[in-house]
């Protein structure tokens, strides 16, 4: 099979034919409506975007490029690049390839290092691990070739360049910023010998006699890759991307939009809950402690964190696959016997309370036992783990959107007044 490199340039100039030709023969077509209520609502369920990396699909789940996540948890993270930007798994030799590629760019420049050094002592790990990226700028061979002169039909070139850079130095950065912000003691270099997520792993230093914490890597940053385009990260990405900025400019966009609460942060929020229910009883508790727990947190107002979902409306495949994870690796563990728990109690719960549209758990309703499993208790890093999974969606989507030529993305804003004048009307 061909290298990433070699895919792409025999993929692209049909890609662009093909939807050259859409877009002129039914660029008229409607595809979509806005309601009053998604006006107001954060344009939730509004199709306007095109994503050929991913798909949600409310019962199966994460879908990437065709393929369900169920049927990829097995894989790589490398692999699943190069199945998001081409629609293939690679082979043994294009693996291998792409994995030698990366490991040659895989060294971090210094002066990172000296940036995120010279940063408070109490800074958030997502705005180090931010920072170290944007700082890497002057790097980008697409603002180099971009201020050189190119064609369009050339952006996909160095965007790939830039993208492979980048992805090759997340997990450099992102342990990095871990060793410092938490003071675990020297930087840890990579290990050439070791296949990206395993390095991953090897970089932040965790004990690790059997090798599990690097398996939940490897599990983690594929089940977090990509999760369509309209997510906050991937659409703030996107959209700076558009305007021909670089991708460190654009993944640092996106990492901003994975640092709020709404969006990264859920993970840590489910692992408060369970330990909250572990301090309450002393352990794990049993059916009816958990039953009664979970009721008297609705009456109260408060949702059961990590259930339901904005798409889905079955239990979240990467959930299921963290779940056999942890089955298999920390049965006995109290956090993960609590989650384990609640995924079997919990949905009859939101059933009987009647107003979850989805009581099924999705993929951070069991994330965060696992790390902690492992003795990574430092919750604010937990979504600079998500930012280095979501790297490799957002990046391929960059790489897509600069080959196809998408434009700048400029959606028309209207007024409350124009909207209440459109419902008088209607």
């Amino acid at each position: 099979m061909a290298t990433l490199q070699e895919k792409l340039a025999q993929q692209i100039p049909g890609l662009r034919s093909e939807i050259g030709g859409m877009v002129k023969q039914h660029g008229t077509k409607v595809i979509s409506e806005v309601t009053v209520a998604q006006a107001y609502g954060g344009m939730r369920g509004v199709k306007g975007l095109v994503c050929d990396t991913s798909f949600v699909d409310p019962q199966q789940g994460l879908i990437i490029r065709g393929t369900p996540i169920c049927e990829l948890a097995d894989r790589l993270p490398e692999e699943i690049f190069y199945l998001l930007c081409t629609g293939e798994l690679p082979d043994k030799s294009a693996l291998e390839a792409l994995q030698a590629d990366l490991r040659k760019r895989a060294k971090v420049p210094s002066y990172v290092f000296d940036v995120l050094r010279a940063m408070p002592e109490d800074s958030h790990p997502m705005c180090m691990f931010n920072t170290g990226i944007l700082v890497m700028e002057k790097e980008s061979v697409f603002r180099r070739r971009y201020n050189e002169g190119m064609k369009k039909t050339e952006y996909w070139e160095p965007a790939l360049e830039d993208a492979l850079q980048l992805i090759a130095k997340l997990p450099g950065v992102a342990a990095a910023v871990y060793r410092i912000r938490f003071k675990k003691g020297d930087l840890i270099p990579p290990d050439q010998k070791l296949d990206w997520g395993a390095n991953y792993a090897h970089m932040l230093g965790m004990p690790d006699p059997k090798g599990e914490f690097a398996n939940l890597m490897q599990l983690y940053l594929v089940l977090h890759s990509d999760h369509e385009s309209g997510n906050v990260s991937a659409f703030a990405c996107h959209t700076v991307g558009s305007a021909l900025s670089d991708p460190y400019y654009a993944v640092s966009a996106g990492l901003n939009g994975l640092a709020g609460p709404l969006h990264g942060l859920a993970n840590q929020e489910c692992l408060k809950f369970v330990l909250a229910i572990n301090k309450q009883y002393n352990g794990v508790p049993t059916d009816e402690q958990l039953v009664k727990f979970a009721w008297d947190t609705l009456k109260s107002g408060k949702v059961i964190p990590g259930y339901g979902h904005a798409v889905l409306r079955e239990t979240d495949p990467r959930f299921t696959a963290f779940n056999a994870f942890g089955n298999r690796v920390c049965p006995d563990d109290a956090p993960f016997k609590t989650v384990d728990k609640m995924f079997r109690l919990i949905p009859g719960v939101l059933k009987d309370h009647g107003k979850a549209k989805n009581p099924y758990p999705n993929v951070d309703a069991g994330s965060g036992a696992l790390l902690y499993h492992f003795g990574m208790t430092e919750f604010d890093y937990y979504t600079v783990l998500f930012g280095v999974s979501r790297g490799l969606g957002m990046m391929s989507q960059w790489i897509f959107n600069r080959a196809m030529g998408i434009p700048i993305t400029r959606p028309k804003s209207v007024g409350s007044d124009w909207i209440k004048a459109q419902v008088a009307k209607a």
